[in-house]
């Protein structure tokens, strides 16, 4: 049964009790295991000791000297650079293996040098023995390893503060003697991590990450068992869930088979204030979008050409890691924008009631904040990575840490500002609320909304003052779980509402298909986070959970692709039966896009890098980010678009709407990314990673290897595609939210009536219009009469 007793008033549940039951069992369960993964994270993260000594007892680095050091690699934005322990940015090495190839070959030369076997021998066993005294907080090198610490400290003193830059960064980035040494020391820590092996193990706290033959560095067994295990299980799954589709039906996808629909024009569709608002956010949103391609294709260029920007020498103001840090945090800025302005905008649809007074001023002041917020960070990283802000520097500059680069002040005002957002829905929402059960879709949409700002919040829990391991876990429950999960799940709700104002579908299939998303993410998304902690210093256990449930992460992205395209049949039906036009052809073609992306993007780019085996040698490289943009453009951004061009529809007068400048958007945004990824970046990450494979990881990620010739010509050919994307996909969209700006659907404020009783033009059809119902419908059901059925006869 679907129906229940409900709470006099309340409009009874419509979905059955088992999804619910299933939806509930499947996330507690997620989320225990997750916790779980963030005690053993705790408990086994690797220690930093309290001091390093040589054998002839001199010190080496400190573990306060450590956490300077770790302090000097955030506040100068050397993550969206560089990386350590593969996580980061793809300009600059990986310092972790980078100071690890270079210790090794030092004392492997102090040892007899390559040709000797003894000096192989020792120089593994060097990096191997785990010295470390617990007791003591002592641990203890070799002198060799103390002899390579002090000429890296030169290495390292002769790359930061070079006055010729030409690396990415600016020149003369880290001049203090005492800055550098720390820097190396957390450098020479991490390589400590990367090959000492585990107390009771015979791999490294990194799992033996990276690959360094030096050292003896090579795949652990749990790496390639749980590589061939979770093919198994994406396999295995998949077909599972489609024989349990293909048997039962679940979903019993069918539209309004019995009905024609009328679509109206969204001129009759009245607009309330705080929708008429959302215009700047979609202007916002849009101008946001067009900064962020700048410096995208800026950072870029830093991959084609070190030495100037077509002459210009801008690393001495807006060096790379400045670039990507902005062209980062934007992204998540302008996809945002977008989805508060989306929720704002279908409250009023959603109740087809009156909206509380007070809310478009609400609305306009989520938008200054937002501004502020955007404006602050922008400047304050800047700032940050100039040395600005004393000991503040991660409260008001930047806090390093990718993705969540931006300072804690801003990083709290942004979540007060998603907190204040859903306030803002809560108020529009509430009357429909209290009339309907927790389990339908006005309920779904609202705790939707509330996760988003409530799992973002985990973020503020990362520390510069943490291990690395531990920082890592928080930092990626944003990376992961708000953008991958929470946000993918308000993006099913919102986007299976939208089809359910449209009449496309009924709300009973629209929920189980949110039903479905809860139980397929949960089962695997929430557990399939781990997969970004491999070889962070994080227990093998870790690894096995994550390479497991992360292939999980697949089945629902080919289900619901596959699905979807059931979903998007059943609009065309409609629309072809429609006696009026669709208004929403290139919003649902942006729609359409997304499942697209979905599945190549995050579906099998994703998986490609998700194996562990994949992983090891692959993290950090080009097919990471390859990944990141097939996906976080291909779904989200195109989702953000086309919920701009859903409500600018309304926002914009019928004789001042743009088709033409919709389909250019929309297919140059698509061609662009396309060129994007297999034009540049696909080509470039399969030949890191077989150079990784082939000759090592520390030389795959070394400068010199980036700019080579064959890389430089693939980053070059990039460009048209690049000018494709943001001269016909952002340029057309920015004109649609000028217009939107322009008008605010004022134009909608005499709209012509709706009709009711029978329809002129169509012969003994009915439109029903319940009694109460606003003029925020947007489309009518025509019932065919009898006599239609037999024209025949």
């Amino acid at each position: 049964m679907t129906s229940s007793t409900t709470t006099p008033g309340r409009r009874e549940r419509l979905i059955g009790r088992g999804w619910i039951q299933a939806a509930a069992l499947i996330t507690i369960f997620g989320f225990f295991v997750l916790v779980l993964m963030g005690f053993r994270t705790y408990m086994d993260s690797p220690p930093i000791p309290e001091r390093t000594i040589s054998q002839s007892g001199q010190t080496v680095y400190t573990g306060d000297d450590v956490m300077a050091g770790q302090d000097v690699f955030l506040k100068n934005g050397l993550m969206q650079y560089g990386s350590i322990f593969g996580h980061g940015a793809y300009l600059g090495p990986d310092f972790t293996a980078d100071y690890l190839h270079r210790s090794a070959e030092m004392v492997n030369r102090a040892y007899g040098g390559a040709d000797s076997g003894a000096a192989t021998r020792r120089t593994i066993d060097d990096h191997r023995t785990n010295t470390y005294d617990e007791d003591t907080g002592t641990l203890t090198v070799s002198d060799a390893q103390a002899a390579a610490f002090t000429e890296l400290t030169e290495h390292y003193a002769d790359f930061f503060a070079s006055p010729e830059g030409k690396t990415g960064l600016r020149p003369g980035a880290i001049t203090d003697p005492t800055e550098i040494r720390q820097l190396t020391s957390y450098f020479a820590w991490s390589a400590w991590v990367a090959t000492a092996e585990r107390p009771g193990e015979n791999y490294s706290y990194t799992n033996n990450w990276p690959p360094e033959p030096l050292v003896g560095n090579t795949p652990t067994a749990d790496t390639i068992v749980w590589s061939v295990i979770s093919l198994v299980a994406l396999l295995g799954g998949t077909g599972a869930l489609f024989a349990a589709f293909g048997r039962w039906n679940w979903l019993g996808w069918h539209g309004r088979d019995q009905q024609e629909l009328r679509f109206r024009d969204p001129q009759t569709v009245g607009l309330t204030p705080s929708q008429r608002a959302t215009a700047w956010f979609f202007f916002a949103m849009t101008a946001l979008f067009l900064v962020q391609t700048f410096v995208g294709a800026a950072s870029e260029h830093y991959r084609a050409d070190l030495n100037s920007f077509f002459g210009i020498p801008l690393d001495k103001w807006l060096p790379y890691n400045v670039m990507r840090t902005w062209h980062v945090q934007l992204a998540l800025l302008w996809i945002s924008t977008s989805f508060l302005a989306a929720g704002i905008f279908l409250v009023p649809m959603i109740t087809r009631r009156r909206e509380p007074k007070g809310q478009a001023l609400l609305a306009y002041l989520l938008l200054g904040a937002l501004v502020i917020v955007v404006v602050g960070s922008l400047v304050g990283e800047l700032a940050g990575m100039r040395g600005a802000f004393g000991d503040l520097w991660s409260v008001f500059g930047m806090q390093g840490f990718e993705y969540l680069d931006l300072g804690k002040l801003w990083q709290v005002l942004l979540t007060v500002g998603m907190v204040f957002w859903v306030v803002i829905l809560w108020r529009g929402m509430r009357g429909r609320l209290a009339g309907e059960s927790h389990a339908n879709l006005p309920w779904l949409f609202f705790f939707a909304a509330l996760a988003l700002p409530v799992v973002y919040a985990t973020g503020l829990l990362t520390d510069n003052d943490d291990v690395f391991t531990v920082t890592d876990f928080w930092r990626f429950m944003v990376v992961h779980l708000w953008v991958e999960d929470f946000l993918e799940l308000f993006t099913t709700v919102m986007v299976a509402y939208i089809f359910v104002l449209l009449g496309v579908v009924r709300e009973k299939i629209a929920l189980r298909v949110v039903f479905l998303d809860i139980v397929l993410y949960s089962a695997g998304g929430v557990i399939g986070t781990a997969h970004h902690w491999y070889f962070n210093g994080s227990p093998a256990s870790v690894m096995a959970l994550g390479a497991f449930f992360s292939a999980f992460e697949v089945i629902p992205l080919t289900f619901l692709t596959v699905e979807a395209w059931t979903f998007i049949r059943l609009g065309a039906r409609q629309e072809s039966k429609s006696p009026t036009p669709f208004p929403h052809r290139w919003a649902v073609l942006f729609l359409v896009a997304v499942g697209f992306w979905n599945f190549l993007g995050a579906g099998i780019f994703g998986f490609l890098i998700n194996l562990p085996i994949v992983s090891y040698y692959e993290m950090g490289t080009g097919l990471t980010a390859n990944h990141g943009h097939a996906a976080m453009m291909g779904v989200y951004g195109m989702l953000a678009v086309g919920f701009a061009i859903f409500a600018l529809r309304y926002l914009v007068p019928k004789d001042k709407w743009s088709d033409k400048a919709a389909s250019i958007s929309f297919w140059s945004l698509n061609i662009g990314l396309a060129w994007m990824v297999f034009v540049t970046l696909l080509p470039i990450g399969i030949l890191q990673l077989h150079r990784a494979v082939d000759v090592g990881y520390y030389d795959a990620r070394s400068l010199a290897y980036v700019s080579s010739d064959t890389n430089t010509v693939l980053e070059w050919l990039r460009l048209p595609g690049d000018v494709v994307f943001i001269a016909g996909g952002v340029g057309p969209l920015l004109w649609l939210a000028f217009l939107g700006i322009r008008h605010r659907g004022r134009h909608a404020l005499t709209k012509a009536p709706l009709q009711t009783g029978p329809t002129a033009g169509t012969a003994g059809a009915l439109v029903p219009e319940p009694a109460g119902e606003s003029e925020m419908t947007l489309f009518t059901e025509i019932i065919e009469p009898p006599e239609t059925t037999h024209r025949g006869s």
